[in-house]
């Protein structure tokens, strides 16, 4: 019989409480209808589950492991200041699943504006933001620390 101790449970919820003050210090707003990214594994984590995240594993690639099919998939490389794909305009359909993986060789911030949602980048480790895109408009996808506009996000 496995017994799931309370650590494990405590575990997940600093993660979610310290993503979550993360963000506020983003202007994230208090709208139920954006979800962040740390929020899924929380909820969606059956309560019988034996195993606990270890406390150095990120919360991010059980959203990805967890989450449906993404309509759109956008991935960034940043080594040197240098983004590629060169930065420019992506356009999405309303209401697409859309994921953003970067990747940057010194630690920041991942952030899309207008979704108020951001990502922990670790140098050298991919950050992951994934959402339904159920706002219309241009929207910047930028680092917070170097300051670089990955890309504009167009959703019609």
């Amino acid at each position: 019989m496995s017994v799931r101790t309370p650590a494990g449970r405590t575990s997940a919820a600093l993660a979610a409480a310290l993503s979550a003050l993360l963000l506020v210090g983003c202007g994230q707003d208090d709208d139920p209808s954006v979800a962040t990214p740390s929020a899924a594994p929380t909820s969606a984590a059956p309560p019988s589950a034996t195993t606990a995240p270890t406390p150095t594993t990120s919360a991010t690639p059980s959203v990805a492991a967890s989450t449906p099919a993404v309509d759109r998939e956008i991935t960034v490389t940043i080594a040197k200041r240098r983004v590629d794909p060169p930065t420019g305009r992506i356009t999405v359909g309303k209401g697409e699943l859309v994921r953003i993986t970067v990747t940057s060789d010194v630690s920041d911030e991942l952030h899309v504006h207008g979704y108020d949602l951001g990502a922990r980048l670790p140098a050298g480790t991919p950050g992951l933001v994934e959402f339904r895109a159920d706002k219309t408009g241009l929207f910047e996808v930028e680092t917070h620390e170097t300051e670089l506009v990955l890309f504009q996000l167009v959703v019609r």
